[in-house]
């Protein structure tokens, strides 16, 4: 059964927004939020949890993307995540090490 017309995006930049923050914002959270788990945790552990469970986050943030009314939210959202989980690591790992 086909999806009903009023509930697609018709703007071109909307989709390509959409999808580009799904598969690349969300692939960007995934790793940074592993690796400022990996701070605090046994970082072999966490590096093979990444391989199967990061799949899983990564797929769920794929859906969450398609969620959004505009995709620039999306893609805003994620950034602003993968830039906060990424500054956590790198402020623990070179200026505050444990």
């Amino acid at each position: 059964m086909p999806a009903h017309k009023k509930h697609l995006t018709k703007s071109f930049h909307q989709r390509f927004a959409k999808i580009t923050a799904g598969f690349v914002g969300g692939y960007a959270v995934t790793v940074s939020l592993f690796m400022a788990l990996s701070l605090w945790w046994d970082r072999a552990g966490v590096m093979v949890t990444l391989i199967f469970g990061g799949f899983i986050l990564w797929a769920g943030l794929m859906i969450v993307a398609f969620l959004f009314r505009n995709g620039w939210l999306a893609w805003l959202l994620y950034l602003l995540l993968a830039v906060v989980f990424s500054a956590v690591f790198c402020f623990n790992q070179y200026i505050l090490p444990l």
